[in-house]
Order: structure tokens, then sequence, then C-alpha cells
């Protein structure tokens, strides 16, 4: 082989080399906005206390189901132990809960509503009782969920449904927001 055509080959080498080191450069930095492995919750925090969520609207016992939702959630999807005695718990969740119903469709011709929806609203309050540091200061969850009394569905089925959700989204809450 001629010079010439070593020295093009070693010329292209270094540029796809070098071209590759520019492309890839911006998935290794670790900087804000990249990819990380590091944990999504806080990792000084193993338990928590949730106290009984308050209702905010004219409708009761809706509180109960949200409260114990959150729990379940909280064991399930997080590192996080749910516990009963305060004084033992790093954290405490707080807040309130209310559902509230509105119309999704009506019939046509009479004007009466065909299907509904609920929509479960929360305010969670997220403190850790050792620093006294709050984690999630009263940030607001909704969730909905429909129903269709012709179909054998019920309001309480559906709010159900709705308390779940908005639970899940207060799980997410609990994430660390790199």
């Amino acid at each position: 082989m001629d010079q010439p055509m070593i020295r093009t080959g070693a010329i292209l080498l270094l540029m796809t080399l070098g071209l590759s080191v520019l492309l890839c450069g911006g998935c290794l930095s670790g900087g804000e906005g990249d990819y990380t492995n590091r944990w999504l919750y806080p990792d000084d925090v193993s338990t928590v206390y949730v106290e009984m969520f308050d209702t905010g609207g004219f409708r009761r016992g809706h509180e109960y189901d949200f409260t114990d939702a959150l729990c379940k959630r909280i064991e399930s999807e997080t590192p996080y132990k749910i516990v009963s005695d305060r004084n033992r718990a790093d954290t405490l969740i707080s807040g309130t809960v209310q559902i509230q119903l509105g119309v999704l469709a009506t019939d046509r011709y009479e004007g009466r509503p065909l299907e509904y929806e609920t929509y479960a609203e929360a305010v969670i309050t997220w403190k850790n009782l050792k620093t006294g540091d709050i984690l999630v200061d009263r940030e607001k969850v909704i969730a909905s969920a429909s129903y269709a009394p012709k179909l054998d569905q019920d309001i309480n089925e559906a709010s159900k449904v709705a308390l779940n959700r908005a639970a899940e989204k207060a799980v997410e809450l609990m994430e660390i927001g790199w």
C-alpha cells in the first residue's frame, strides 16, 4: 500500500473517533438534566407516619379510603415503612381530601345526566420530623374516575378509584426532584 492511502485511512479513523467522542460526551457528563442512577427517594428517611386526612368537602368517609390507599401505596412503591406511632417516625404526611361530582354526558332529549365523573382532590404536606424541613408543601393532586348509573355503576366505587389514583400521584410527590 502506498503512503497517501494509509494517511487518508488514519485521518478518517481519527475523525470518526473524534466525532464519536463529541456525540457521546453529553451522555457521560452526569450534569443537571442528564440520566442518573441516583435513588428516587430521600435516603435519610426510613419511616413515615400518615395522619388521617381531613375532609375538605361535605362528603364524609372518603378521608378513610384515601388515607388507606396512600398507606398501601407508600408501603408497596417506596422503600419506606408506615409506622403507627408518630414518635417513632422520621416523617409525617398530612393534608385534606375531598370528592366532587361532575356530569360528563346528558341525555340529549330529556337533559338527564347519563354519565358522571368524580374528582378526588388532595392537598399533601410531608414534613421531616428529625430536621423540621418541609419536603412537600401543600401540593395539590387531582384524579378522576367516571361512572354511569344505567350500567349499575355508583359514586362510591368511582370515588374509590379516583382516590386511589390521587394516592398514586401523592406518592409520586415523594420522589426527589433532581
